[in-house]
Formats: structure tokens, sequence, C-alpha cells
């Protein structure tokens, strides 16, 4: 858990605020839970490892003693939304669109990009099973991350269902299919043999961990013959890949009818996505498999190459509600990290120069102990008319002004001396070039959004 100073704090909103921007574009609405659940709402539905990295909150008071936990802080933002729609269900809209931004805690163990208290960018859509909403998140997420100025990103796209179909058609007994998921999720990271390996540790019989091996290893042999490749449309291998992939799928999965139904909804994914704005940036990828128990259809993730984890993960959750509603509400949504965003933007020198640099346009100096009344009133109507202006406290010497704006990386200083005033001017330093001119006090403001552009 950190703490933010103002640069930090400036490139998170300016990351917010444009991810906030493009989930209102397709129509979501903003939601805000608090940051502690009830412990039961939030234990069993995050799976074995979810489990153990809640932070639990030891009853208060006189029930102290029993070092038993009744709250918890929540570990993400899906949980709480889940039970927001059941215990509001009749004030909701029969299609429920909303984004959720706030923080999230975890006790994990703390690595580059990975935090114990950290943002989540959530947004979802509740009450459709249609896989037009499974394109739309895409989309919107999509578009997010190019606003940022990202363009190197995958979109890796697997289904619960297809999953399924891979395993049982594997022999994977149903009782040790949770553990050969969670292998399986690490392929990017640990490769084949760090999977061979987990399978065997976690018990998954050897026949079945060589079929499923066999398998995957025949998607990436595929991949990377597909690497070399020349053709005119940059789009067109990644087309061909997914369109091998999921006949490699039908092939495997055979009559299953569970995994044909999910490789059915991958594609029209593909179809939908294609319209719309990420179609080309989407790969199927059968080992993905995302570690949260709730996930019932397609899942997500988008990744970036220098980054180990993903910027965002999802999928679809139709199952979550009824945990507390009594009925199922279909549900899908997808949550951006924003640390690791950050991170990433940081590293890379993403950010625009002013969100890194001053806080203010302008800073307003004191001349001496009888001016400061007009120097308040001059940086009032700077800021009147749309600059941010910061005003020195004290009557110093100008020289310690200069430094102090200097140092704050303020592009001009504005001094309304003894004789400026006299002439109804003000002189305008560029902190930049050290050039100094004076003009008319009704023109000053003007004369700095012209020279800041």
């Amino acid at each position: 858990m950190r703490d933010f100073l103002p640069a930090d704090v400036r490139k998170r909103e300016y990351v917010i605020g444009v991810i906030k921007e493009a989930y209102e574009r397709y129509g979501f609405e903003p939601l805000e839970t608090p940051a502690v659940e009830n412990i039961e709402t939030l234990m069993g539905k995050y799976g074995e490892e979810g489990n153990q990295l809640i932070f639990k909150i030891l009853k208060r008071g006189e029930h102290e003693k029993t070092g038993e936990a009744d709250l918890a802080l929540r570990y993400d933002l899906t949980v709480p939304l889940a039970r927001v729609v059941a215990q509001y269900k009749a004030e909701l809209p029969k299609f429920f669109k909303r984004y959720q931004i706030q923080p999230v805690w975890r006790a994990d163990r703390p690595a580059r990009g990975r935090f114990r208290e950290f943002y989540q960018c959530d947004v979802d859509v509740l009450g459709s099973q249609s896989m037009v909403v499974e394109a739309e998140l895409i989309a919107a997420a999509s578009e997010a991350l190019v606003a940022l100025g990202f363009n190197d990103f995958t979109i890796r796209l697997n289904h619960r269902h297809v999953l399924t179909g891979i395993l049982d058609q594997a022999g994977v007994p149903p009782e040790k299919q949770p553990d050969a998921l969670i292998a399986l999720d690490k392929m990017d990271k640990a490769g084949p043999e760090g999977v061979a390996s987990e399978l065997n540790e976690r018990g998954i019989p050897g026949a079945s961990a060589v079929r499923l091996m066999r398998f995957f290893e025949g998607l990436a042999g595929a991949e990377r013959a597909a690497e070399f490749v020349d053709v005119p449309d940059p789009a067109a291998p990644r087309a061909a890949i997914n369109a091998d992939v999921l006949g490699r799928l039908v092939e495997f999965v055979g009559p299953h009818e569970t995994g044909a139904k999910g490789i059915d909804d991958l594609r029209q994914i593909l179809q939908f996505a294609k319209a719309g704005s990420a179609g080309q940036r989407i790969k199927i990828d059968p080992a993905l498999a995302r570690g949260l128990a709730y996930y019932t259809g397609a899942i997500i993730e988008i990744n970036v190459k220098d980054l180990a984890g993903s910027l965002g993960g999802g999928g679809r959750y139709d199952n979550l509600v009824g945990m507390f509603l009594g009925k199922d509400v279909p549900a899908c949504g997808f949550s951006l990290g924003l640390e690791r965003i950050i991170v990433v933007m940081s590293e890379r020198g993403m950010f625009p120069a002013a969100t890194v640099s001053s806080p203010a346009d302008v800073m307003v100096t004191i001349w001496n102990e009888a001016s400061i009344d007009d120097s308040i009133a001059l940086a009032t109507e700077l800021r009147n008319k749309g600059l941010r202006v910061d005003l020195y406290p004290e009557a110093d010497k100008m020289g310690k002004q200069f430094k102090y704006a200097s140092a704050r990386g303020i592009s001009f200083v504005a001094i309304a001396g003894d004789d400026e005033r006299a002439r109804g001017e003000v002189a305008i330093k560029d902190m930049r070039s050290g050039e100094q001119r004076s003009e008319k006090r009704s023109e000053v403001a003007k004369e700095i959004q012209n020279r800041e552009r």
C-alpha cells in the first residue's frame, strides 16, 4: 500500500479520466460500493487461491477476543456489484451497464505492478446472454487503452465451456479439473514444461496430462509457423490463426456438447468484434483459464509485451448474482488494472508533459507587504479567465520567488511591482526562456494562454 505524491496523483487522475470517457461513450453509468463487505459475501467466490488473499476484519468490542472475522475489505468490484444487483434489482434497468473505479485489497506478495491496495476500473453489463455484450466490453476496454497511447496489446479470449470440453476429452476427472485449470492458466508465465510439472504435482493422471500437453504444444507450433507467413494485410495472420485454433478445438472437443457450445460463442464474439474496433487484436487462447471461480462463459485478458501480468481481464459470470438473489442473472464484465497501466506508461514515457510536470500555468508573486491585496486580486482575475494559478504566499525576494516557481515546474511568473501597477501592467517572465516583458493587466491571461500553445 502506497502514498501518492502530487505527480503520482496527476498521472492517476489522467488515466482514470481517459478510461471514464471511453466507458461513458459506450453508455455505462457510474457506481460506487463500500470498501467493506460482510465476509460471507466474499468468501467462496474467488476459488482456492482467492480465499487466501482476502483481508479479513476481526470482530470488534466484546467479540474481539474470539479472533473471528465478520467483515472483509473488498477483493474485487464484481462480487459487490452482484450483491448490489440482487439488493436493488427492482430499481435497475433491464440491461444494467455500469462502470466502477475504486480501490480493492488483496493480501498478496507485492511485485512489479502488483500491490496490496490497488484500483480496478470495471465495466459490466447485466441482463443479457448475447455475445454482443462481450464484443462491446472488448471494444470499450480496447478503446480506452488506445486513447492512453497503447498500440501493442493483445486481447486473449477463451471460454470456460471450451476448457471443460478440453479437460473432459483429455480424461481429466471432474474433481481434478480446478487443479488443471490453475496449472493451465500459468502457460504464458511458466511455459509448457512448467505447466506439465504442475499438472503432475497436482495429481492429474499421466495419460490426461500427455493429451493436454500435446494439444497445447500443437497450437503453439501452428502459431510459430504462422509468424513466418508473409501477407499484405497485418490483420490477416491473426484471423487465420484464430480460424486454425477454432478448427483444432472442434477436432479435439468432438461431440462434447458443452465444449461445442463454447466454441460457437467464441465464433460469435469474433464475428461481432470484427464489426467493431478491436477485432484485429483478439487472439483465441485455449490455455487462458483465469483463476476466479465465478466465471461461467467467455474469459478475456489483455496483455502487453513487456509486462509479465495482464493490463486487465474479465469474463462472463451468469451464476454469481444468483448466489445472492436466488435466481441467475446473465452478467459479463471486464476490469482494467490502473496500477499496471501507470507502471507501463511511466516506464515508456507515455504521459503528456503537462500531466507530469506543472501544478499551475502561472505563479503570481508578491512585491511587498503593501501589495498583497493586489496580488490576491490578480490571481483571482487570472483564475476567473481559466488559468491554474499559484500565489506565492510571502513578500520574499524576487530571486527566491523565481527559484520556487522553477522548482515546481511553473512556466510563467506574473510580477506586479510598483512601476507595473502605476502603468496598469503586469510583467510576465517566461521561466523556460528567461524572457520577461510587460503586458496590459487585462491581456495577461490571453498572453499566457497564447504562449502555452
